[in-house]
């Protein structure tokens, strides 16, 4: 379940070329859990521009691109192999693999910074 917070995925010091995602969905049993997590796990492959292998003990399972598209899959409760070449991560990343949440807090600070100037005025 690691997978579902961003910027807990990498180390910006030594980037990896891949993601894998190794988990146990298997207390969710058929519910919406499994493929939340599997949401979760496509946006972190976009987020960081790196393809992403996902093996769940109940599925699902699947191997992602950099732009969040399953290449190969096994469904919810589905055993198998996935046999499937690794895709390219993204060249030089994405903005958020090199700033992180840096632009969120810097757009909050400014949106802090604009409504505290706007009440001092009137």
């Amino acid at each position: 379940y690691e997978v579902i917070f961003p910027g807990n995925v990498t180390d910006a010091k030594d980037p990896p070329q891949w993601i894998l995602n190794v988990t146990n969905d298997g207390w969710f049993g058929l519910s919406s859990g499994p493929y939340q997590h599997f949401a979760s796990a496509r946006l972190r492959a976009v987020e960081e521009g790196l393809p992403l292998v996902r093996a769940a003990n109940t599925g699902i399972s699947a191997v992602v691109d950099p732009y969040g598209r399953v290449i190969a899959s096994l469904g919810l409760g589905r055993e198998g192999i996935i046999d499937n070449p690794l895709p390219q991560a993204l060249s030089g990343g994405t903005v958020y693999s090199r700033f992180g949440d840096v632009i969120l807090l810097g757009l909050l600070l400014l949106g802090v910074t604009a409504t505290w100037r706007s009440r001092k005025k009137t």
